[in-house]
Parts: structure tokens; C-alpha cells; sequence
């Protein structure tokens, strides 16, 4: 609970309106109150930060992991035998290929025996399964943003499948709370940089998804960006278009394939989506374009990256596994400016 996806999912718990958080837990800063470390606690919650022992979390009905990866897959198949919920907001559980998960991770996965049972958050896409799901792999933010752009185009396929190419930039709160030299204000500010172009560990979970929704292998050049800038995803995706669907109107394709979709807005057309209009918000904006009416189709995309990106859409998945309103605790507007 002491990093900022863990803040993040406090913050939301403590609104809902069906959620008592009984425990946080962290190793280094067992005993102290949450407030003292996180002021905007203060007056919402008297708890203290506890070791995270399985036994003080035994009477949860859903226990989340905020944790770096590697970390959950050690604990979680205790919960899952006790019968527990259990949504992982680290990677242990997301790619279904466990030789491949342990390659971009460099370990060796201490439970493989979960993963085939993990249903992969994404509501928009495994509503259902999450529904009756016991444990719940929740997406990673750069995945999120650039699934729910594509999709539409998979599904009728409307793209070439190894045309597709996505240019992410995120805010600094998605590398973690953690003291790194490359984080410091003076290293972040006013300056603008790519990172992880010779691979980045959502390449293989955004290919998993994609494939999984073309029903065919699909292959991404995906190339991350660090923005000086608080919380936030930004993500340009292109795509070289198929004959049939040159003719296809896909603005209202677009608005269609997610006109029942709580946290995915379609812009009107001509209309681009800004980091700033959802945060704090659950919520995924998007537009789609085809530049001077060429073969290429961009599809431009934002979220905050620690609400639909991580603590949000987690609680979007317990919403659902719990039969509650999916939107429940998640509503509000972004501030603005």
C-alpha cells in the first residue's frame, strides 16, 4: 500500500460505498498510520500499515496486490485455496505462456498452476468471466490503452495484422514511487525521451490480447515514452487498413463497438482526446482518424494510467465479481485545468 497504484486503490476503496478496507500491509512501514505516510488520508482512515501476514487478511472477502511482480505469485495461491477473491494488479498472472512470462521477467514462476485459472481484467472484453472469476490478472496500463484502441479494428479484422504500430507516452507515476535516478525531477522535467525500444514487458501481454481478439497472430512495434508529467497515458496507434475497410465509416464503427461501455468514450469526430480530461478517472478516451484519407488509420488514446491503467479498473473487476453496479465508487469528473 505504499506505492502509488497502492494509494490510488486506497483512495478509491475508502469511497466506495459496498467497501470496508480492513487491512494495508507493507514490510518497512509496519505501525504507521497511513495518513502519516500519505497526508490526504488524514480524517478518511485511522489504520496503520501492517505486515503482510496471510493470517491478519484471512476474513477479506477480496484481497488486492499493489506489489511489484514477482511478489504476488508467492502468496496468492493461499488466498485462492481459502476460497478468496483475489485481483493481482502486478503481471504474475497475465501472460498465459509461462516460459514466455519468465523470459520478460527473469524468474521462475513459483505457481504456473494459477495462471490458466487467472482471467485477464479487461472488462470490456472478459466481462463475463470475470463475473465468476476467483482470481483476476488486472491489465497493464500501457496494454489497457493500446487493446481497447485496436480492438475495434480486430474484430472484424479491418487492419493488416502486422501493420500495427504504437507510440505511448506515460507520466512519471508509472515507473513506481521508488527513489530511481532517471525519476528525479531534475532528470524528468523539461525533457521528453523514449525508453524500452528494444523490448518492453507489455509488448507480449498487449500481442496476447490482440491475438487472442483477431483470432490469428498479431505482431505490435510498440515504443514507449517518458512525459514530464504527474500520472497519465497518451497513446498514438496506427494501423495500414484492409481494402474493405477503406469504404468502412469507423467513426461509427467505433462508437458502436463501445456504445455500451461505462469507461470508454468515443470522441466526436475531429475531436482528440487530452491526458488531463480523465484523471483521476476511470475512464478511457479515444478518437479515431484516417489522415488525408490515405490507407493508414490512428487511433489516439488516453487514460490516467494508475485508475484505468491499475487501482480503478481493479475495482471496475470487483464490482463485477462481487455483483455490484460496475461504476459503483468509480464515478466523478476530471479537474480541470
Amino acid at each position: 500500500g505504499t506505492g502509488y497504484t497502492g494509494v490510488e486503490l486506497i483512495r478509491l476503496l475508502l469511497g466506495h460505498p459496498q467497501a470496508e478496507l480492513c487491512a494495508v500491509t507493507s514490510r518497512s512501514d509496519d505501525g504507521r498510520a497511513l495518513s502519516e505516510l500519505f497526508p490526504n488520508l488524514s480524517r478518511h482512515t485511522d489504520l496503520c500499515f501492517v505486515k503482510p501476514d496471510a493470517a491478519v487478511l484471512a476474513d477479506c472477502d477480496v484481497v488486492f496486490f499493489a506489489t511489484p511482480h514477482a511478489v504476488a505469485m508467492h502468496d496468492v495461491p493461499t488466498f485462492i485455496a481459502r476460497g478468496q477473491k483475489v485481483i493481482d494488479l502486478s503481471a504474475d498472472y497475465r501472460i498465459q505462456d509461462v516460459a514466455l512470462w519468465e523470459r520478460w521477467y527473469g524468474v521462475s514462476h513459483v505457481s504456473p498452476q494459477l495462471i490458466e485459472q487467472a482471467v485477464y481484467g479487461l472488462p470490456e472484453v472478459n466481462r463475463s468471466a470475470i463475473t465468476d472469476a476467483q482470481l483476476v490478472a488486472c491489465p497493464g496500463c500501457y496494454p489497457t490503452a493500446v487493446q481497447l484502441g485496436f480492438l475495434p479494428l480486430l474484430a472484424p479484422l479491418l487492419i493488416d495484422p502486422q501493420s500495427l504500430t504504437a507510440s505511448a507516452v506515460s507520466g512519471v507515476s508509472g515507473a513506481g514511487r521508488q527513489a530511481k535516478l532517471p525519476n528525479l525531477y531534475g532528470e524528468v522535467s523539461e525533457n521528453f525521451r523514449a525508453y524500452g525500444v528494444q523490448g518492453h514487458r507489455h509488448l507480449p501481454e498487449i500481442e496476447q490480447g490482440l491475438s487472442v481478439a483477431a483470432g490469428q497472430p498479431i505482431e505490435v512495434t510498440f515504443v514507449p515514452h517518458l512525459a514530464p508529467m504527474s500520472r497519465g497515458i497518451h497513446a498514438t496507434l496506427f494501423a495500414a487498413l484492409t481494402d474493405d475497410a477503406c469504404n468502412l465509416d469507423l467513426q461509427t464503427h467505433f462508437e458502436q463497438t463501445y456504445a455500451d461501455e461505462p469507461c470508454v468514450d468515443v470522441l466526436a469526430q475531429g475531436q482528440l482526446p487530452e491526458t488531463r480530461s480523465v484523471s483521476g478517472l476511470n475512464q478511457c478516451q479515444l478518437s479515431v482518424s484516417v489522415p488525408a484519407g490515405r490507407r493508414t488509420v490512428v487511433v489516439t488514446v488516453v487514460e490516467d494510467n494508475l485508475v484505468k491503467g491499475a487501482a480503478g479498473q481493479a475495482v471496475q473487476c470487483m464490482n463485477i465479481m462481487l455483483g455490484h453496479d460496475e461504476m459503483l465508487g468509480l464515478s466523478g469528473v476530471a479537474l480541470l485545468p
